[in-house]
């Protein structure tokens, strides 16, 4: 039998966005069967171009979240650039940018211009901080997010100052939240016929993302502000980061029945009967002396000795891995979380997945992210532009190719 359609096949998006947040969403979409048109500007395109890490200029950051895309290069500046993309959006379900809110107004792609051409569009936007309220105007990156929203504040050790996050947390949070608002906003569309404006911003994302800090501040009347706590969390004991002879592991043992079998483990029925341990509560109010017992047993072994023994007495746990041990991982090799695409010029290449699984089809390898302005003819063609016409926007640089 043959592979079943992907779930958004037949949708159309206009991808007007770069660097990450509004790239990464785009991919998503392409990779559930849409097909993704990326609209770039003339001289170097999206930043992502540029970006580390570099092989014979070839960025792998831009081939990860470009993956799967066709790709056009208009000067939007233009008259007749900007009618292109006018053009495109007359057929499209879906445009996506992350620009100031108000810079794409002044060239006559904000949404109530193009919602004019089709007002079943589902425009989304991404901004720091949203197309409303105080600091609706700032410019801001993924960092930005972070620092305000809090969560910088609780990392770290006591009294140092907070480390930065070497994964882009808020861009990809605002990114698949991104995917998930437009997938509602199409089925909502397939009800009432219209389109709409999708406001997302990388602050209300990571304020989003707060699991307990707000509840502990609010349920408190205010006297409970979290901190930094350095490698474990001081309300779920034991729940953190323990030194083994050759490296660290995480231990998750701050459920009742779960400790209890740590403890077993550790010291015997001695320390699993232990009255300052036998809650969560009780854990909680002797959390050093809990940790110490848990530290001098991890210290003494190698980090997959103590694995072993963890797993087999059913305590949740994991080595902290480098990344060359994540990407040669079984794990991450059963699942196809490591992709791998064909280069002209760097051969194969190696890409960190999307982790959808469905049941109903498999998803193909997507084809590479396209070349500066790559499919320029192709989209136009489809458009309904005669070869001619191409050739003249060609010669006149509103359209560009590399």
């Amino acid at each position: 039998m043959s592979n079943p359609a992907l779930p958004l096949s037949g949708i159309h998006v206009v991808d007007y966005s770069h660097f990450l947040a509004g790239p990464y969403m785009a991919r998503c979409l392409a990779a559930l069967g849409a097909d993704v048109i990326k609209v770039e500007r003339p001289g170097g395109g999206d930043a992502g171009r540029v970006h580390a890490y570099r092989v014979n200029d070839v960025s792998g950051y831009f081939l990860q979240q470009n993956m799967g895309k066709r790709g056009i290069c208009v000067d939007v500046r233009q008259p007749e650039g900007l009618a292109v993309v006018q053009d495109l959006v007359r057929s499209a379900d879906v445009f996506i940018e992350n620009y100031r809110p108000g810079a794409l107004d002044k060239l006559g792609l904000g949404y109530e211009a193009l919602a004019a051409i089709n007002p079943k569009l589902i425009y989304c936007s991404v901004s720091a901080y949203g197309h409303t309220g105080p600091e609706a105007g700032q410019p801001g990156f993924g960092l930005i997010a972070e620092a305000r929203s809090g969560a910088l504040a609780q990392m770290g050790n006591p009294g140092e100052t907070p480390p930065l996050l070497r994964m882009p947390i808020a861009d990809m949070y605002t990114g698949i939240h991104g995917v998930a608002a437009i997938c509602a906003a199409l089925v909502g569309r397939h009800q009432d016929g219209r389109g709409q404006h999708i406001d997302m911003a990388l602050y209300d994302c990571m304020v989003s993302m707060h699991d307990f800090a707000i509840q502990a501040y609010t349920f408190s009347g205010g006297t409970e502000i979290p901190q930094q706590v350095g490698h474990d969390l001081p309300e779920a004991t034991v729940y953190g980061v323990f030194p083994a002879q050759d490296g660290y592991l995480v231990i998750a043992a701050q459920v009742d029945a779960i400790w209890h079998k740590l403890a077993h483990l550790i010291g015997g029925e001695a320390l699993a009967a232990d009255e300052r341990f036998i809650s969560s509560t009780n854990r909680n109010a002797n959390r050093p002396e809990a940790l110490r017992h848990v530290t001098e047993w991890t210290r003494q072994g190698s980090v997959g000795d103590r694995i072993e023994q963890l797993r087999q007495a059913g305590v949740p746990c994991s080595p902290v891995q480098r990344i060359d041990e994540v990407i040669n991982d079984p794990q991450v090799a059963a699942r196809n979380m490591i992709l791998e695409q064909q280069h002209p010029d760097l051969g194969t290449i190696r890409l960190a997945n999307l982790p959808f699984r469905f049941s109903g089809f498999t998803a193909p390898t997507p084809k590479l992210a396209p070349n500066l302005g790559e499919d320029n003819e192709t989209v136009l063609t489809q458009l309904g532009y005669e070869r001619e016409h191409i050739a003249s926007l060609m010669r006149a640089g509103i359209l560009s190719q590399k």
